[in-house]
């Protein structure tokens, strides 16, 4: 390429960053305060310069991606001035020579703190942990000082997410599952609904880039008969919000490609029969102290035009979600022909922002609604309880499932005998909630009246439920009341109480341990040794081991027969060949190359980076065929299982053990045969069963393995096991089988 073509290009990619550059200058201006845009600029000068040489996997300028992030960190969320010096500089202390102490110095303290929780970890975990979860486990230990780490970190995930198509298709899978895992939730419990929507939508394009594609475009080929739909379903409601005299806006959308693909899965109906497609939200202009008021008057107005269906009301006015979120929702049925369920969404402009903009909105706010704020800080303290619980035998997935638990989940919402209002997850009882109002009240509860009534300490509760708690001075807690607490606080506390009773017995059973050992010839307890025995006796950390045996639940006998078992494997193994640990994927690879190169089915899946020759089998969760969409997955003992990116066991297999997964793909040549597994529904006639086997076994021959149909009121339902050879055989019988008279869905189960 010639000097001067190169130098054009330069000086137009030069123009295109000022250009991104002001772009974010004029959209933060009324978020900045003074001397911001002096600092705004030098974090830009030095993003520039540190990322000068870099360019993305698209081929951009890197500087484009912190830039974006920073403008999502405006737009998206309205965040300000230091949130945006740390967007554009969220990258240079992993990527670059800077160092923080060079942040420190020009930009202050607070931002060097936000850069450190924002850059990576790099170097060597734990076996059974993953690097993303020791990463997400920094940002949350920054959580409690400052939430930007957090919503920063949403704005960088959702750049890379919209830019991920220039990414190889096994980042994409792993990229999207961890999102899926862990931010999409994150940004749910911050209040960021359009972006967790986003994230969701995006996730699904990836990880089942078909049924993204086949519901966006039914989507499109109806949205000519939708907004005429929403249009003539919103006349009566505008006209009736001009009778009340009320400044309003009204917008119809359709329901996110995630949400739509989540119905139909879970209710096994095709895109035609999934009534609550639409949504009309109702955003009403009033003073804060009018609010309430205001839209119980629209939601009236409303069920005068529509009948409400009474048991889709929510209320999130009078209690938000303790992630900010307040609106008024019921569903309600459309006039007309046919009749459609329409969600309408009541709520104010304050409300509206909140609902889009989180807890980023929220402060500004605050004051205004101190519920809100206790909501929200009854979440965060789990995730403190969580990370100050955790120590060096709790592993960052472990620590990171602990602090998921809390972010998809309902609250009920409760009140003490003096009418105090207390935010639990669903699902909690009434010895979490006596935890909730004092570590010590937790530990000596004996019981609880729930609205006057005795019940024990491990009934769930209920929304309005009013709690007095019994307590003794006796009392001690006990290790079965981890099974019906579900609150990370009662958890942690009950461990505490648990681990320092039990102190005394984990000294005894490691002594007892430690004795035994020596005259069995083993003298040395070293960690190997211990994680050996902690997974014979299937505990999980070396402190409940060693109580156990302290306090006789395992008898030191037991050490002997350990010894024995040990000794025969470790001859089996030396037999195999293999030496290098599981937790070095590549030589696992190289070693599966040397044993198993030479099997005569083996190139019918190529695996990892290489496109090797490997040893595998087909996970029984999903049943993968050929043709299907696939990784490889490295397990303890099994070695390669295949599975497919749909498996409903990806997104946690993707996201927590990212560096046990290898990109698989499927040889075109060989002729090889799966077991697939169909739903079939349909109206029941004479010689029904006939036809089906016929086109299956006659016409197409494939091998039925098993076949079971039921049929109820004139309705069947069937399930098919057949032996096939790839995606395009199965779909060739499926669509044979669509057109068998009286058949009226058939579905590919998982």
């Amino acid at each position: 390429m010639p000097v001067e073509a190169i130098a054009i290009d330069l000086q137009q990619e030069r123009k295109e960053i000022l250009k991104r550059y002001r772009k974010l200058l004029s959209s933060a201006k009324p978020y900045l305060q003074e001397n911001d845009s002096k600092l705004i600029k030098q974090a830009f000068m030095m993003s520039m310069d540190a990322h000068k040489d870099m360019r993305r996997k698209s081929g951009e300028p890197y500087i484009y991606h912190p830039i974006a992030v920073a403008q999502i960190c405006v737009e998206e969320i309205g965040l300000g001035g230091t949130s945006i010096i740390c967007a554009l500089l969220h990258d240079v202390v992993e990527d670059t020579e800077i160092t923080l102490e060079q942040i420190e110095e020009k930009f202050g303290k607070k931002v060097a703190k936000i850069i450190d929780g924002l850059t990576k970890i790099s170097g060597v975990f734990e076996h059974g942990s993953s690097q993303q979860a020791e990463n997400f486990r920094k940002m949350l230990l920054t959580l409690s000082d400052d939430i930007r780490v957090i919503l920063i970190k949403l704005a960088d995930r959702l750049h890379n997410m919209r830019t991920l198509g220039s990414m190889a298709r096994d980042k994409q899978l792993k990229i999207s599952s961890e999102t899926f895992y862990l931010y999409a939730p994150l940004a749910h419990r911050l209040g960021l609904h359009a972006i967790k929507s986003e994230l969701e939508d995006l996730c699904l394009k990836y990880t089942e880039p078909e049924v993204y594609k086949d519901i966006a475009k039914k989507l499109k080929e109806t949205k000519t008969s939708r907004e005429k739909f929403i249009q003539n379903f919103i006349k009566p409601i505008d006209k009736g919000l001009q009778d009340l005299g009320f400044k309003h806006l009204i917008k119809g959308r359709p329901k996110s490609i995630y949400s739509i693909y989540n119905k139909l899965k879970k209710n096994n109906v095709p895109f035609d029969e999934i009534y609550d497609l639409f949504a009309v939200r109702v955003i009403l202009d009033v003073p804060k102290e009018q609010e309430k008021g205001a839209c119980w008057a629209v939601y009236s107005m409303v069920t005068d035009h529509y009948k409400p269906n009474p048991e889709r009301l929510k209320d999130w006015i009078s209690t938000p979600k303790s992630n900010g979120y307040e609106s008024l929702h019921t569903t309600v049925m459309s006039s007309g022909k046919k009749g459609r369920w329409v969600e309408v969404q009541i709520r104010t402009t304050r409300m509206d922002e909140i609902a889009e903009k989180g807890f980023a909105a929220h402060w500004k706010y605050k004051g205004n609604d101190t519920r809100t704020n206790k909501a929200f800080e009854s979440w965060l303290s789990q995730v403190r309880e969580a990370l100050d619980s955790s120590d060096k035998t709790t592993s960052a997935v472990e620590l990171v499932d602990s602090i998921r638990s809390t972010l998809y989940n309902d609250e009920i919402f409760v009140y003490t005998p003096k009418g105090k209002l207390i935010v639990l997850k669903d699902g909690a009882t009434a010895l979490d909630f006596a935890f909730e109002i004092h570590t010590e009240v937790g530990a000596r509860c004996i019981g609880a009246k729930v609205n006057n009534r005795l019940v024990p300490l491990g009934y769930k509760l209920k929304t309005g439920d009013m709690i007095e708690c019994m307590t003794s001075n006796k009392q001690k807690p006990s290790e079965d009341w981890l099974n019906f607490v579900a609150t990370t606080k009662a958890k942690s506390r009950i461990k505490d109480y648990i681990k320092e009773a039990n102190k005394q017995h984990i000294v005894i059973g490691r002594d007892m341990v430690e004795h035994r050992l020596k005259i069995l010839g083993i003298n040395l307890l070293s960690l190997e040794v211990t994680n050996q025995l902690r997974a014979y006796f299937n505990v999980k950390d070396a402190n409940d081991l060693f109580y156990r045996f302290g306090k006789g639940y395992i008898q030191l006998d037991e050490l002997k027969k350990w010894k024995l078992d040990r000794e025969a494997h470790e001859r089996k193994q030396a037999a195999k060949t293999i030496q290098e640990p599981l937790t070095n994927t590549k030589n696992l690879v190289k070693e599966l190359k040397k044993l198993h190169g030479d099997r005569k089915d083996a190139d019918a899946i190529l695996i990892g980076e290489d496109m090797d020759k490997l040893d595998y089998t087909l996970a029984k969760c999903c049943n993968p065929i050929a043709g299907d969409d696939v990784f490889g997955f490295v397990t303890i003992n099994e070695g390669i299982k295949i599975h497919r990116t749909s498996c409903s066991n990806a997104p946690e297999l993707l996201s927590r053990h990212g560096d046990r997964v290898l990109k698989a793909v499927w040889a075109s040549k060989v002729q090889m045969s799966f077991t697939a597994h169909l739903i079939v529904r349909g109206t029941d006639r004479m010689g029904l069963m006939n036809d089906i086997t016929r086109i299956t076994s006659q016409e197409l021959q494939v091998n039925i393995q098993n076949l079971s149909i039921e049929v109820r009121e004139g309705i069947f339902e069937g399930k098919i096991a057949l032996i096939v050879n790839n995606t395009e055989h199965l779909d060739q019988l499926i669509q044979k089988l669509e057109a068998v008279n009286g058949m009226v869905e058939i579905i590919r189960e998982s």
